[in-house]
């Protein structure tokens, strides 16, 4: 009997994915670690290796099929010394054409190109097909898209209603149709189809909004200190030929120290009991092209700030082309969002089930402040911590945010 391979269920969020591209062909030899498949789930793009050895008989799903359900045949591997009888060794069958963001075709073959790639040549309006790619096989690029975006001419608009340059081709239809309803009043539009990842983001967040009861505490840290430590250490790492650490380095060591000192916040709630953690495993909100994702920091506390600014910085490095393993961003006990760098001031997350809390880091800015009965200028941030009221009550938000701040503002303990 041939061996079938199914869509494995690679996160307990996970219920539908897309296949983006085969690896292997009908006819090919696998082996076991041979890469058969890549997938997107609503996370990121995986690769689904072969467990057995054998030659790959039929495959099920092409290339650029969406919504596949968890479960889902895929493909059929004959065993060694297996004949082809009662498998039909075809070519992928033929289906309705997806969206520009899936796959192209070059002629009759389907055009290899990495997630990013694709997501890239969408947004720049350039066809796949048409660029030469430097990969393996053939396989496009960010660097091709690169290359062909800059040599692309943008088409002029011919009129007012005329698809803006850019503009995904998936979006023409859509653009027509919103300039048609503009002659009715409304503003001429264009559509971009939801990722994946999108659509699970805007789910999740809906759910936790609409089922958790937020509420929000809010503090000033002062951060000159942190800042003069920050500067310090990056001069020793540059003159050691090291990674400069970054703010946001500093100031998720504080909040998983600071979940260490108040283990009572690093909790989740459940229907029959308070879930209450032994490890402290900080997510970290990251933005890609796709939507939101949050790479985990697993034993956060436990780390020293060396180690913890290198397994962050190559996690978000990956979150933004979506190369994280399941395992890498699922489960987490609190997550940092930090919009410091876009000069936001202040802002009230949504919390990320089934998690209890979220901290918002706004802008580190100079500010008038109250010292001594006289006013001095100091660098500030505001901190806003999200909770979830059914597991945790303002005290002990209060408490956390409070050891927070003072991490913060005595820097060397971060050190310890």
């Amino acid at each position: 009997m041939p061996i079938e391979i199914r869509l494995p269920e690679l996160s307990a969020s996970m219920t539908e994915a897309s296949v983006l591209a085969w690896r292997k062909r009908v006819g090919d030899l696998v082996k076991p670690g041979d890469v058969l498949v890549e997938i997107e789930t609503d996370k990121s793009a995986v690769e689904l290796e072969a467990a057995d050895e054998g030659t790959l008989a039929e495959i099920v799903v092409p290339d650029g099929a969406e919504g596949v359900p968890v479960g889902a045949l895929l493909a059929r591997l004959l065993r060694p010394g297996e004949s082809q009888d009662g498998v039909a060794a075809v070519a992928p069958p033929i289906a309705p054409p997806p969206s520009p963001s899936v796959r192209t075709e070059r002629g009759d073959r389907l055009v290899a190109a990495s997630p990013l790639a694709r997501r890239m040549a969408e947004q720049a309006g350039l066809d796949l097909g048409s660029i030469r790619g430097s990969g393996a096989g053939g396989r496009v690029m960010k660097c091709d898209v690169v290359a062909a975006r800059g040599q692309a001419p943008r088409p002029a608009p011919t009129d007012a209603h005329s698809v803006p340059p850019g503009a995904p081709p998936l979006s023409r239809f859509a653009h027509a149709r919103g300039a048609a309803e503009a002659a009715a009043g409304d503003a001429p539009f264009h559509e971009v189809r939801h990722t994946p990842a999108r659509r699970a983001q805007a789910a999740r967040l809906t759910e936790a909004k609409r089922t958790i009861p937020h509420f929000y505490l809010s503090v000033d840290c002062e951060l000159d200190a942190l800042l003069a430590l920050r500067a310090q250490l990056n001069e020793r790492a540059e003159r050691a030929g090291e990674p400069r650490f970054s703010l946001n380095d500093l100031l998720v060591r504080a909040v998983a120290l600071a979940l260490r000192r108040v283990p009572q916040a690093n909790v989740s709630f459940t229907e029959d009991a308070l879930r209450v953690y032994d490890r402290v495993d900080v997510a970290v909100a990251v933005a890609s092209d796709s939507g939101l994702v949050t790479p985990i920091v697993r034993d956060a506390d436990r780390k020293g700030l060396a180690e913890l600014a290198r397994e962050l910085r190559d996690l978000c490095e990956r979150a933004r082309t979506r190369r994280l393993r399941p395992d890498e961003y699922q489960g987490g006990t609190c997550t940092v969002s930090n919009l410091g760098m876009h000069g936001i001031r202040s802002l009230h997350p949504i919390l990320n089930p089934p998690q209890s809390c979220i901290l918002g880091i706004g802008a580190a800015e100079p500010r008038p402040a109250a010292r001594d009965g006289a006013v001095v200028v100091r660098t500030l941030a505001t901190c806003t911590l999200a909770a979830d009221h059914r597991a945790l009550d303002g005290a002990i938000g209060a408490e956390l945010l409070g050891a927070f701040r003072h991490l913060v503002e005595d820097p060397l303990s971060l050190l310890l």
